[in-house]
């Protein structure tokens, strides 16, 4: 059995759906877009 630590290890990098970039993740953040595409939504 694979511990938590390995699991959460494997996962796949969080990619932006708008844009495709690699989003930077943060701690208790379930943003999915970066914050270039999440700035422009807010202009």
């Amino acid at each position: 059995m694979m511990s938590p630590v390995e699991f959460f290890k494997t996962l796949p990098k969080k990619v932006c759906p708008e844009c495709g970039q690699h989003v930077e993740e943060q701690a208790e953040s379930y943003l999915m877009e970066c914050e270039r595409c999440l700035s422009k939504k807010m202009e």
